[in-house]
């Protein structure tokens, strides 16, 4: 229909009727999940949701640091912290309700049939957090896109992400492995479990959370200041392609118009929109499952399957039940799937999908690294940049944000050794 005004921006006009045809294979797939168990369509819902909308803003944590370090200017950082926040009063209001209604947090029976939602993501802070968060904040940055942003680039067509992707779940397993290890050690055992709640009450947790992203993005603002004056910050959106940028027209509203298609599939969303959809997608995760968004879990178990076609068979009770179902059969698996049909889903409607493979030999070697790093720290650390630092912040635990300040130095390491000498890390725009 609109085949001229997409050719006009190099884009392809036959790739929407692909994600049409895919959507309905999707949404019948949906049907069949829910003949074997009704939350499996929510978890496929979920992943379209979050796969779309990170999609459309191209919207992630590893472009929260790299974007504030290269370009110097923090506007997807600053829409990481309101995501984050919203997320926590939306929480807020669902343990509560689950608190007074006598159920209790994970950490106290994980065995209790009426466990506050999110409580699952409350863990020991201690030094497999630290090594974890550090691993994987230096890997994420070595791939170019941390756990849902390696999904969402694989969906779009990203070679990277397929390099990426693969070594993180081969690594996955031994990460579990080595995460049961240092836990069980006595080092392991030094730490603490604190679920703010239980110590300052809701409101104490969610002022708490408040007034950290709240100086942190006061923090973001005084950088961008001292990067705008000397003349090395660049503008949010100067980096939008042509067709991204939304269209100006007289024209009329017309449902079948190019424009109308265009505002709808094709021009980019904002970081703050795309990321408050983000934040009521994870709530829905946590209403209709009763746990928090996770991803990694499910690559272990993966994991698990592939070292088993080689005979090595391992054995976590975190995986346990994955395991029993079936990959096909568990919510995790089923939303990851999610994440990657939306993003892709998003690129098809916008025409725009296509196989990226332009790096060279040793750019590869640098994502395998960041896919090993990742796969090693989400699992040591019990969790990504999901399960370990938005899941875990988001639900009033402490170790998430010690999982987030060794996320972020690991992320700065990464991006000072290998500034410059990876086509994915370019150098600081205030640097000659």
């Amino acid at each position: 229909m609109f085949k001229k005004d997409m050719q006009k921006y190099h884009l392809h006009a036959y790739q929407p009727i692909i994600a049409i045809i895919l959507l309905i294979l999707v949404i019948i797939w949906g049907f069949y999940l829910n003949a074997k168990a009704a939350v499996l369509p929510m978890g496929l819902f979920a992943g379209l949701v979050f796969g779309y909308a990170l999609t459309r803003g191209r919207a992630g944590f590893t472009g929260g640091i790299c974007r504030l370090y290269n370009r110097g200017e923090g506007s997807l950082t600053k829409a990481l912290f309101l995501m984050i926040v919203v997320t926590a009063f939306i929480n807020l209001a669902i343990q509560w309700k689950a608190q007074i209604g006598g159920a209790i947090p994970a950490f106290v029976n994980p065995l209790s049939h009426h466990i506050i939602p999110g409580t699952q993501n409350v863990r020991i802070a201690n030094i497999a957090t630290i090594i974890g968060g550090f691993l994987f904040g230096f890997g994420m940055v070595c791939a170019g896109g941390c756990a849902s942003g390696t999904l969402t680039d694989f969906g779009e067509g990203e070679g990277r992400a397929l390099v990426a992707l693969i070594f993180f779940i081969l690594a996955a397993a031994p990460g579990q492995w080595l995460g049961t290890v240092i836990d069980n050690s006595k080092i392991g055992k030094v730490g603490v479990t604190v679920w703010l709640p239980k110590y300052i009450g809701y409101s104490g947790a969610i002022l708490v959370t408040v007034i950290v992203f709240g100086l942190l993005y006061i923090c973001v603002r005084k950088y961008e200041n001292v990067r705008k004056a000397n003349h090395s910050a660049h503008e949010a959106n100067d980096d939008w392609l042509e067709y991204e940028k939304p269209l100006t027209s007289d024209e009329p509203f017309k449902l079948n118009s190019w424009n109308t298609y265009h505002h709808l599939f094709i021009e980019r969303w904002s970081f703050t929109r795309s990321l408050i959809l983000v934040a009521l997608g994870a709530a829905f995760v946590l209403i209709t499952t009763g746990k928090a968004w996770g991803i990694t879990t499910s690559f272990v178990a993966v994991d698990q399957k592939f070292l088993g076609l080689f005979g090595i068979h391992t054995a976590f009770k975190e995986t346990a039940k994955i395991m029993a179902s079936g990959l096909l059969f568990d919510n995790g698996t089923i939303r990851n799937i999610g994440i990657v049909l939306g993003s892709l889903i998003c690129f098809l409607l916008a025409g725009r999908f296509s196989f990226k493979f332009n790096f060279k030999f040793h750019d590869m070697c640098v994502y395998a690294l960041g896919g090993l790093c990742m796969g090693l720290g989400s699992r040591i650390a019990r969790g990504c940049n999901i399960g370990a630092l938005y899941s875990s912040i988001t639900n009033f635990s402490l170790h998430g944000y010690l999982f987030m300040l060794f996320l972020v130095l690991g992320a700065f390491s990464a991006l000072h050794i290998f500034e410059g000498r990876v086509n994915i890390i370019p150098k600081r725009t205030d640097k000659k």
